[in-house]
């Protein structure tokens, strides 16, 4: 991807330094959703220590909020081997804030920017307390984007996923949780999963794939201002294929069972990041309005 590095943005929160709170771990509230990683690395678990560590993420209702903030007052650590990590997350973030006031103000809605928050090991939110192994997740409580940046090294070493055009792609699905927040999405979602707890995967998946066709409308204005170098929407589609649900969990368990999807299978994930890469238009991404999500 073509970016010229330039400093952090005005929206991100460097929490690597912190203390990240105390206690044990709490998954952030359904409503936050599990991070893309989050899934990833339950299932891995799951695997290794023959116990089925994800079911009681996906149940209905959601986790009470922890408001304690917990943080110490360490400076942040920076780590100049991180730098331009975090430079490119936050030439991304502002990137998706352009796209996204010129996308909205179009449908007559604004756009409120979110913040990004870095940190290490774990975190704080508004939606509870998490750690790495939870994965790059929203929070609409807060309306914050948690990232470890190690994830990236596990997109790449792990699932196959490398190229900073897959890392944005990571980001820009995040950032589009924080559209369907703002859209009034996330919320009537999660009245309904309330009201009807046996569709709670199937709307989950839902709202994970419009996210990915939010991702590819950012994608398609990059393409538009030639910003992407070859490979790049390839490395996209390959990082959205490594995510999907079948491809886990045959990974880990051996075995496919499409009942407990959350997030899409692989195919899915692709199909609608390119519906909104292919558009540009976020009224293409309408994963509600058909029987079947992959039509």
């Amino acid at each position: 991807m073509r970016w010229t590095p330039g400093g952090r943005s005005r929206n991100l929160e460097d929490q690597r330094g912190d203390g990240g709170g105390g206690g044990g771990f709490r998954r952030p509230m359904m409503g936050g959703g599990l991070g893309i990683g989050g899934i990833l690395i339950l299932l891995v678990l799951s695997f290794v220590f023959k116990q089925d560590l994800l079911s009681p993420f996906l149940g209905g209702g959601g986790v009470g909020m922890d408001t304690s903030t917990g943080t110490s007052a360490t400076a942040p650590i920076n780590d100049p081997a991180e730098e331009k990590q975090v430079q490119f997350v936050s030439f991304v973030l502002d990137d998706t804030e352009q796209v996204w006031t010129k996308v909205l103000a179009g449908e007559g809605s604004p756009y409120e920017a979110p913040k990004l928050v870095l940190f290490r090991d774990a975190v704080q939110s508004a939606c509870g307390f998490a750690d790495a192994a939870t994965g790059p997740f929203y929070c609409p409580g807060d309306q914050k984007v948690y990232i470890d940046l190690s994830f990236f090294d596990e997109l790449r070493r792990r699932f196959g996923a490398p190229g900073d055009f897959a890392q944005a792609y990571v980001l820009a699905h995040e950032i589009g949780h924080h559209v369907q927040n703002l859209l009034g999405v996330e919320r009537q979602v999660r009245q309904v999963q309330s009201q009807n707890p046996s569709r709670q995967n199937e709307l989950s998946v839902r709202m994970e794939l419009q996210a990915d066709c939010f991702a590819g409308v950012w994608a398609h204005s990059t393409a538009q201002r030639d910003l992407l170098d070859a490979g790049d929407a390839e490395e996209a589609l390959k990082a959205a294929s490594a995510v999907g649900d079948d491809h886990i969990q045959q990974m880990t368990r051996g075995h496919v069972s499409p009942e407990s999807f959350t997030h899409g299978s692989s195919a899915q994930r692709m199909e609608w990041f390119q519906r909104g890469m292919q558009s540009g238009d976020p009224r293409a991404c309408d994963t509600f309005a058909s029987a079947s999500p992959s039509r």
